[in-house]
């Protein structure tokens, strides 16, 4: 076996409790305080967006350059939403799914070739949006629901009149003091990488079990931690151009992923509050804590985590 999969094998099995928090069905509407079409007062109203004639790379510069894990796609003359585009596509499109037959196939592997065609022929067009009539609560019923990370809102016409994300949603929650800690709501049960893990096999594993963030573990210590922004980053900021000889995408997707780990891992520990956890996260604008005690990975917490054990209170 080579050494980079018996790692990853070894570093897999790590963690395979399961998580705490299981509080049964949530009535949302009888836990959050609302009024009708309250998610306006939340929302980000000037939202950033590209028309479906944009480039595949001029939409992933514009989510790099703005921090967004999530772009509108809008017709210029009518307003109305087309689509979107997120850094999960983004991770399919450079071999994680069935979107890189863009490159593999359309282009023979060539990732510049890729890169220029529309952003409409990558976007998702079946997706889920808000009404502006809509409430915090039906917000966070989707969002713990259907696993969804943020919004659009469309007006009765269908035009894009704002955006809301589980950030938006944790800054609301966050508000109201809860008896929990970490330990009571982290994910426990995780998948890991290695630090030699090809990139192109994080991809697969990210789109294949819809994950937004793996922690790269060397052995039994945490590494780091690899998302999708970081992925999408790689390419935003053109770093990827500096690894092709041929133009091939298979170059750049055979690097071990500790090329692209951030050297600025913010973590918690499991006694932490939940509210004091969530302020960490928006303070640092992080979307998961990887949680440590004594020195070992023992659990991540993410916005998703927050919204739906502090909606349950």
């Amino acid at each position: 076996m080579h050494t980079n999969d018996r790692n990853f094998k070894q570093a897999d099995k790590l963690l395979k409790m399961p998580g705490k928090l299981d509080r049964g069905p949530v009535e949302f509407k009888s836990h959050i305080v609302s009024r009708e079409g309250d998610i306006m007062a939340i929302a980000t109203r000037e939202v950033v967006s590209v028309p479906p004639t944009s480039t595949i790379m001029g939409a992933v510069e514009k989510m790099t350059g703005c921090g967004f894990r999530r772009l509108p796609v809008v017709d210029p003359g009518s307003g109305k939403l087309r689509g979107i585009i997120t850094a999960g596509d983004i991770i399919n499109f450079m071999g994680g799914g069935d979107k890189f037959n863009l490159v593999q196939v359309r282009h023979s592997g060539n990732l510049r070739a890729a890169i220029n065609e529309p952003v409409r022929t990558l976007m998702t067009q079946q997706l889920t949006t808000l009404p502006d009539s809509a409430s915090i609560a039906d917000a966070v019923e989707i969002i713990v629901t259907r696993k969804v990370g943020g919004m659009p809102i469309t007006d009765s016409d269908g035009v894009l009149v704002g955006m809301v994300t589980e950030r938006d949603i944790m800054k609301v929650l966050a508000t109201e003091k809860v008896d929990l800690s970490v330990n009571d709501i982290m994910t426990t049960s995780l998948r890991v990488t290695d630090p030699d893990c090809p990139i192109g096999k994080v991809t697969r594993d990210m789109t294949t079990h819809q994950f937004r963030r793996l922690p790269v573990v060397s052995g039994d210590v945490l590494y780091g931690i690899i998302t999708t922004s970081d992925i999408m980053k790689y390419l935003g900021t053109k770093k990827v151009f500096d690894q092709l000889i041929t133009g091939d995408v298979t170059e750049v997707m055979g690097l071990p992923v500790r090329n692209l780990v951030s050297s600025n891992l913010v973590t918690t520990s499991p006694d932490k509050g939940v509210n004091e956890a969530a302020r960490q996260m928006l303070d640092r604008n992080v979307g998961g804590l990887p949680v440590i005690e004594s020195t070992r990975l023992v659990g991540l917490v993410t916005e998703f985590d927050m919204v739906r054990a502090l909606a349950r209170t």
